[in-house]
């Protein structure tokens, strides 16, 4: 009997075991394709033409309108909104030229007046804040997702309040399944939810009106690609802006 034992999910990648499997990976022509050897033949790995045709049956399959972006950048751009309806969120499905992977990010915009709440409570009790922030910060960890966040500017720091924040994940092309796709989508979308959630139950809905967000007054003058309006966090309704480009605030081409 033929067979690998696989080490904990936590293991550290230092340590290895007696019936652990090797991987070798070619790197020849990496950015478009490549290869994964088990001890056999290599095993075909997606090209980026056929990673994109992948998608689009998958995102038909599951029922998802998406709306193709231009984008230099990338060999396809997708917004998509999950779930489906009105009340799901606007992601951003990139296969960005030169990396073997999938992208996937979501952007909030925090409301307008839940940032005015937030103001307010720094001024009046500024510990308090500071640890509702470090919390914030801990979830997003805990989540297990990539995530920034943008806070308001006061001269050269920025003490908040929080005005938006982005969540992501990267999914290489050996190992792009349907069922890792649509579960980084999930995943997203539940970290999302969270945190939307506690904003909600500390600072109230809001007045239905995104707020600003310093980090980008200087981006937003600048002509760029397409990118998916971030959504104001107790609303439903997702707008675009299409001056904003992929990678504001969150590059693809940084994972390792």
């Amino acid at each position: 009997m033929h067979g690998w034992t696989h080490g904990s999910h936590g293991s550290d990648d230092s340590s290895t075991g007696k019936n652990e499997p090797v991987f070798r990976r070619s790197f020849a022509n990496s950015s478009e394709k490549g290869a994964i050897q088990t001890g056999g033949e290599p095993r075909h790995t997606m090209t980026a033409d056929e990673t994109v045709d992948l998608l689009k049956q998958w995102l038909t399959e599951e029922r998802l309108s998406a709306k193709a972006q231009n984008d230099p950048r990338a060999h396809a751009h997708f917004l998509v909104r999950y779930p489906s309806g009105k009340q799901g969120h606007m992601f951003a499905i990139v296969v960005p030229k030169g990396r073997d992977l999938v992208a996937v990010s979501s952007m909030t915009r925090v409301d307008e007046g839940q940032q005015k709440e937030m103001s307010e409570h720094m001024k009046d009790e500024g510990s308090d804040w500071a640890e509702w922030v470090h919390e914030s910060r801990l979830h997003l960890i805990r989540t297990g997702v990539d995530w920034v966040i943008h806070m308001g500017h006061e001269g050269d720091k920025k003490p908040g309040p929080l005005q938006a924040f982005n969540v992501s994940l990267p999914i290489w092309f050996d190992g792009l399944t349907k069922h890792e796709f649509m579960n980084s989508l999930r995943r997203l979308w539940l970290a999302k939810l969270a945190l939307i959630h506690e904003i909600k139950y500390s600072y109230g809905p809001g007045v239905g009106k995104p707020g600003p967000v310093d980090d980008w007054a200087k981006s937003k003058t600048q002509p760029s690609g397409n990118h998916p309006e971030p959504e104001a966090a107790p609303t439903a309704e997702i707008e675009f802006d299409e001056k904003m480009s992929f990678g504001s605030g969150f590059d693809p081409s940084e994972w390792a």
